[in-house]
């Protein structure tokens, strides 16, 4: 069984997360979405697709428990540049992506959401980037992506403090496109996507192709450094005793090593 459910009816794809409790971000994980975005092309059908998680959470970050298993900082690099090449061709897919978002979107599953083209989230959503508070940093071009939603203040707040915001501040603040009702939030994502679906396919490919042009050439260079800045953190005094402290569910005591 893969930890990426697949369904598609009138020209729509549903991926569902299912990787309980916490739908946490494995290389499985990233893997099994890498397929269905193959099988998605192959199928030619598909002009919109929405991501979704199952349960509680949309997901609440990577796999930390799977991260404490590496040993070198190029173990670490190579990670990060995975899940971002990922996200990268999540981003500049030939088909529109509408991330369904509920319950919480922290770390890895922020990054993954930011990826997507379309966020929908409920009003009571938390979304952010915790990875301070473990004494690491967002390894999934996070750093990167957040900035170009919430301005570079917001971003630096956000990161630095750990703290999460609601999916109504997301919206206010140009993250999310829509905060609803927490029943709605599936119902206004397909509404969405059937919008989408209703166009003709070539017309839509070419936008997909257009709008990242907007995207500035630093941003693949920002990613690199972050990549490699990820590598370098995990390797700290602060990480290891960050990571075992959120294991252990109790509060970091860092030596600032």
């Amino acid at each position: 069984m893969g930890t990426i459910a697949y369904e598609s009816a009138n020209n729509v794809a549903i991926l569902t997360i299912k990787s309980p409790p916490a739908n946490a971000l494995s290389s499985t994980l990233l893997e099994d979405i890498a397929t269905k975005l193959d099988e998605i092309e192959k199928d030619g059908t598909i002009k919109a697709i929405i991501l979704k998680g199952e349960g509680k959470f949309f997901s609440a970050g990577a796999d930390i428990k799977e991260f404490t298993s590496f040993q070198k900082a190029s173990d670490y690099e190579s990670l990060s540049r995975d899940g971002q090449l990922l996200f990268d061709r999540i981003e500049n897919f030939s088909i529109p992506v509408i991330a369904a978002i509920h319950g919480a979107v922290l770390g890895g599953g922020l990054e993954l959401a930011m990826a997507c083209h379309i966020r929908i989230v409920t009003e009571n959503t938390k979304m952010g980037l915790p990875e301070l508070s473990l004494g690491i940093i967002p390894g999934f071009a996070g750093t990167q992506r957040l900035p170009q939603y919430v301005g570079t203040a917001k971003a630096y707040e956000m990161i630095l403090s750990g703290e999460p915001i609601s999916g109504k501040e997301a919206c206010q603040l140009g993250l999310a496109n829509q905060a609803v009702a927490e029943d709605a939030v599936f119902t206004e994502a397909m509404k969405l996507a059937e919008k989408i679906a209703s166009k003709s396919k070539p017309a839509i490919n070419r936008i997909m192709k257009l709008i990242p042009y907007a995207k500035v050439e630093a941003f693949s260079e920002g990613s690199k450094a972050e990549a490699k800045a990820f590598g370098e953190i995990f390797g700290s005094e602060d990480a290891k005793e960050g990571v075992q402290a959120f294991l252990e569910k109790r509060k970091p005591n860092f030596q600032d090593k």
